[in-house]
């Protein structure tokens, strides 16, 4: 039987040396393969991807192919869904197991069925409240909503999702991100001074009886940080340089920096809207670096001028875990016939979770 080759061997090879490396092994593994590559991935491995997007449309797409192997150039909680909702012949495979996401790690298990017991002392939450967990949440989260009566949403259909929750039941608990949570919720009618932050560090996540009862949105203090690093103050100093500039902010940024932008919405979304906006007009964009420069690299030469909100440079630091070497240690053990870094729900889990993951594509979004 031939054995893993051991990703120290692979640790040396240059990013250059890389490139043709991962083109033979793709060619070797044919249509066996699908590489998926998110849209923050790194521009050395994202473009060995046979599928770009965001995490849903890509865990959709490679369940629909032919692939044997999915090869998911993101983070954990992406090649989870690709596993959920994969078949049963497919195998889903994450070239770095330490890519992972800081938001979704802000909501553990633990934590959210402790909030749960929490609740419960003051209200009766299977009967008042629906839990929402965003997409970028682990798979016991998801199954957590589903076995609840809840539901998954991503940043494209978030506020379809709360006007289908709150159809359920009058109040929302919403993790792990606070504010692509508060910032939907305002969107649907909701006022401020209905939405409480659970600080699951805390008892009672540091709210009164009083605050639970009167609250409409309960939001998890989670936050991705990322969009975190984006202040007002950076869109104020854009547009006294740039009057006639334009402003697009993910909604995972805060609810001050939404409030002051332009367009706020999904990263297709954003992408969309820069592509189609006239030639040579000026961008200032609230997401992840790597999206960034490629947007500006892409419509440079129309004239089109794309800027990154925060002046200090900040990343996905666990997406950018996965680089060429391991994307390469990972194709090479395929060829050999060796599955590495295999990503695998438990069915136990996996059930419950599709069920809430199937609640949202029931909408039709």
């Amino acid at each position: 039987m031939t054995a893993t080759i051991a990703i120290q061997q692979f640790s040396e090879i240059s990013d250059d040396d890389c490139q043709a490396l991962i083109q033979a092994a793709k060619a070797a593994l044919g249509d066996r393969l699908l590489i998926l590559g998110h849209h923050y991935q790194r521009e050395e491995v994202f473009v060995h991807a046979d599928v770009v997007g965001d995490s849903l449309k890509l865990s959709r797409v490679a369940a629909a192919s032919k692939a044997e192997y999915i090869v998911f150039c993101g983070v954990h909680f992406m090649a989870e869904v690709a596993d959920i909702l994969s078949r049963p012949d497919q195998i889903a495979i994450l070239p770095d197991l330490a890519a992972g996401c800081s938001m979704a790690d802000m909501a553990n298990l633990a934590k959210v069925e402790r909030a749960w017991r929490e609740l419960s002392e003051v209200i009766d939450p299977d009967e008042c409240v629906t839990p929402v967990t965003y997409i970028n949440s682990a798979a016991d989260l998801k199954s957590f909503c589903g076995e609840h009566g809840g539901i998954v949403c991503t940043s494209t259909n978030a506020k379809h999702v709360l006007e289908w929750s709150f159809k359920q039941r009058e109040k929302i608990l919403f993790f792990p991100d606070q504010h692509l949570g508060r910032n939907t919720a305002y969107k649907t009618g909701i006022p401020l001074e209905e939405m409480v932050v659970w600080d699951f560090d805390q008892l009672m996540g540091g709210l009164t009886e009083k605050q639970i009862k009167n609250a409409k949105m309960i939001l998890w203090k989670g936050f991705c940080s990322v969009h975190q690093m984006f202040k007002p103050d950076h869109i104020d100093a854009f547009r006294a340089k740039f009057p006639e500039g334009k402003v697009v902010s993910h909604p995972e940024s805060s609810f001050e920096v939404c409030q002051k932008s332009d367009y706020v919405g999904s990263t297709e979304y954003i992408i969309n809207v820069i592509k189609d906006s006239p030639d040579g007009s000026r961008w200032l964009v609230g997401t992840e670096l790597n999206l960034v420069k490629r947007l500006a690299e892409q419509n440079r030469d129309r004239g089109t001028y794309v800027h990154f909100m925060s002046p200090t440079i900040c990343m996905c630091s666990t997406m950018f875990r996965i680089d060429s070497q391991h994307l390469l240690w990972t194709l090479e053990n395929l060829v050999k016939g060796k599955v590495v870094n295999q990503v695998q729900v438990p069915e136990q889990i996996a059930g419950q979770a599709r069920l809430a993951l199937q609640r949202m594509l029931d909408l039709n979004i």
